[in-house]
């Protein structure tokens, strides 16, 4: 049978739909390039437990009050054209019978089953909260956009109740935000909340500047281990220049409500801890007992799970080796994005019978903004700092934001940040039946 009979015979034969679990930067990038190219017979799902897609990348800068909560997130239906074969469901996949080919999703209406064709898992990482004594109970870690909202709304807090203090030690602890972790959400996190801290004080004429301070734990000996030394050696320089202290060669052993542990026994007066490190296992993923090394699900390099029919994996939750280099693809959106564009030419590869290709690509650098106006950059070998880099970063994940109005509203909300001071809004969600708001 030639492939023009088998692309009509595909086009005439009802089938089960393409699954995508997750609405992340692989989830809705997937969708995208699967929606123009299948079959007019075949459907495509995508399931995700929120309404939107979250730009994590860009949450530092919520924690900072550079931008608002709602311009790092885009609803998913706003991002697809109503379409006959896409279909977006928000709900929580419960189970998987991956020989069965079934799932199960508890969605507003109760548990939904769905029977799939292929099913694709793109549903990320959580935080591990256990890695250090103390973690889950006093450390705010930072995963989601709920997290960079409360770690926003304490910072307020902090900064409110030191205000009505008067003992130098509880004030002390009280503005001191210590950040476990040198890596880039690490100096994303410092860079935007020191600069918060020295625009808002204008707003807190009774705390004293003195008292306000933001410093990093790293293990190794220096920041940024992924990008060149000099840069990590630049980031350093920069935030110390603002007034972040950093630590290296320096662990947590114990986190408490006022003071960290370090491993030599010293003791650091903080009353607000936030997490940059650790990844844990998707709960879906670990639920299905397929091969899992340091938190991914392991997969071959066209992104299929051996062994499995019909399964696929990709973004931070799988271990896709780079065929490029050998080596395990980062958990970036760089990567992401370009992954989720390779599946797509796998997928319609695989549905006609074709040879599916591995995964290769070659990274075009990495980039963070560490604070207003500034940032660091590795593009095409070439080292940048400064405005330039933080200009570069912003323009990347301008143009990652989907339609028009996003990146129209995104653009004039930093343009407003540029010339004025942070936002001090403590944002409060409460209904009129809430008896205890926080």
């Amino acid at each position: 049978m030639s492939y023009a009979q088998q692309d009509l015979l595909a086009m005439t034969t009802p089938c089960n739909p393409i699954v995508i679990l997750g609405g992340g930067f692989a989830g809705t990038t997937l969708l995208k390039k699967l929606s123009r190219r299948l079959c007019r017979n075949q459907e495509l799902i995508l399931i995700s437990e929120e309404s939107y897609s979250t730009f994590n990348p860009l949450l530092p800068e919520v924690v900072g009050a550079s931008i608002f909560p709602a311009q790092v997130v885009a609803p998913i239906r706003e991002m697809f054209p109503p379409s006959r074969n896409v279909r977006f469901i928000m709900g929580e996949v419960e189970t998987i019978n991956t020989t069965d080919k079934t799932l199960v999703c508890e969605t507003l209406k109760g548990p939904h089953t769905i029977n799939y064709d292929q099913l694709i898992l793109a549903v990320g990482s959580r935080a591990k909260l256990d890695l250090i004594p103390g973690m889950a109970e006093f450390a705010l870690p930072l995963k989601s956009v709920g997290d960079a909202v409360h770690i926003r709304n304490m910072v307020l807090r902090r900064i409110a109740r030191m205000e009505l203090e008067t003992d130098p030690i509880l004030l002390s602890s009280l503005g001191h935000f210590c950040i476990i972790g040198g890596g880039f959400s690490g100096v994303e996190v410092a860079g935007e909340l020191i600069d918060c801290l020295r625009q808002i004080c204008h707003y807190y004429p009774r705390v004293n500047p003195d008292h306000l301070s933001v410093s990093i734990l790293q293990g190794p000996d220096r920041l940024l281990l992924e990008l060149p030394e000099a840069l990590g050696h630049a980031t350093a320089d920069s935030l110390r220049r603002r007034g972040v202290k950093i630590l290296l060669n320096t662990r947590a052993v114990e986190i408490n409500s006022d003071c960290v542990t370090l491993a030599d026994g010293s003791t650091l007066h903080a009353a607000t801890v936030i997490s940059t490190i650790g990844t844990a296992t998707n709960k879906l993923i670990e639920s299905l007992g397929l091969p899992i090394n340091r938190g991914r699900l392991v997969t071959e390099m066209d992104f299929s799970v051996k062994g499995t029919d019909g399964l696929w994996a990709l973004g931070d939750c799988a271990q896709v080796i780079n065929s490029h280099d050998n080596e395990v693809c980062p958990p970036t959106a760089q990567f992401a994005v370009r992954q989720a564009a390779q599946l797509a030419r796998n997928l319609l590869a695989h549905n006609k019978g074709k040879p599916t290709q591995p995964f290769a690509y070659r990274s075009q650098g990495a980039m963070a903004a560490i604070g207003h106006k500034k940032g660091i950059a590795l593009v095409l070998g070439i080292h940048l700092s400064g405005l330039a880099a933080w200009l570069l970063w912003r323009a990347y994940y301008l143009l990652l934001m989907p339609t028009l109005g996003r990146k129209v509203r995104i653009f004039v909300e930093w343009t407003w940040g540029m010339f004025f001071r942070a936002d001090i809004t403590h944002l409060r969600f409460n209904r009129s039946t809430d008896n205890n708001p926080r």
